[in-house]
């Protein structure tokens, strides 16, 4: 039975607009009143077609921003944002944007220009300003790009809802998937956080989700989550999608279980035990823009 004073839980769906079949597995779980929100890629191919997916569900589902760095092609021209792009004029994947990182091969300057771009766009996209933010493949937790992230986001006029990568250290090392990754976000992260609540920027007490593929194979594995957490505002991320073959060579492999995980993660999303552990654990679903500007959006599940 739900608590007298419950908890806020946001679950927010990352990668909206990263390929069709991710968007359309998106909305459907959107559709079960499941999910809270979802992060929106804007530099994309296939960003324009999501927006007109949107809308013709009924542009219920509140759309923050998924600031990228690391995946297709930016939006300003590459010779402005040199720093941050391959000779072929696309981002550096993952692994070589941290490689890059390490040795201070980044101008903030581009970064800034390339972001206020991307906040730029969704703006036009989606009619107004983002009321939550949280980096694609949490590149803020890097230095200089979430300060640089910060400063774009402080020209808005109401401030955002800002993602704190953040976990209890026992919930590391207690709840099974991506333990060394998990540690490696902690540490980062935890510093950040500070940051962005140190600038006035509102976010979430705990962040869970954070895994593997192999993790998500479990049936009990967002459950297990939300019995665990603790903290007043939580945000779980996931990342709910159809099986999206588009996805390869831009965001992973063929063999990494990641397509598959997304799968994976839209059936848990959407089975009666989740709902149940929600109000188990004394969670209720909140918007960010609950949160930001004091009013939900839509009527969600309590």
């Amino acid at each position: 039975m739900q608590t007298e004073h419950p908890r806020t839980l946001l679950v927010i769906a990352d990668d909206f607009g990263i390929g069709a079949a991710t968007t359309a597995g998106i909305l459907e779980v959107a559709a079960k009143r499941v999910i809270t929100g979802s992060a929106f890629l804007v530099n994309t191919a296939d960003s324009e077609a999501a927006i007109r997916a949107w809308r013709q569900a009924g542009a219920t589902l509140e759309l923050g921003w998924h600031p990228n760095l690391t995946l297709d092609t930016p939006l300003a021209p590459p010779g402005q944002i040199s720093t941050l792009v391959q000779p072929d004029g696309k981002f550096w994947p993952l692994g070589d944007f941290l490689k890059r990182w390490m040795f201070g091969r980044f101008d903030a300057k581009d970064i800034h220009i390339e972001l206020t771009k991307q906040l730029n766009r969704f703006t036009e996209l989606v009619g107004h300003p983002p009321r939550f933010v949280n980096f694609h493949q949490h590149l803020a937790l890097f230095p200089p790009v979430g300060q640089v992230l910060l400063d774009v986001l402080a020209t808005l006029p109401v401030r955002p809802y800002v993602r704190r990568v953040r976990e209890p250290w026992w919930t590391v090392m207690t709840l099974s998937g991506a333990r060394v990754k998990r540690i490696v976000l902690n540490w980062y992260g935890r510093r950040q956080s500070n940051l962005q609540e140190a600038q006035g920027f509102p976010g979430n007490d705990w962040l869970a989700g954070l895994t593997n593929p192999a993790a998500v194979e479990s049936p009990d594995f967002f459950v297990n989550w939300l019995t665990a957490v603790p903290g007043q505002i939580v945000e779980l991320m996931c990342h709910p999608g159809q099986y999206d073959e588009t996805l390869v060579d831009r965001d992973c492999t063929a063999d990494d279980g990641l397509l598959q995980q997304r799968v994976n993660e839209l059936h848990l999303l959407q089975a009666p035990s989740f709902l149940e552990a929600v109000e188990l654990a004394g969670f209720r679903l909140t918007t960010p823009s609950e949160l930001v500007l004091g009013s939900a959006t839509q009527p969600l599940v309590a």
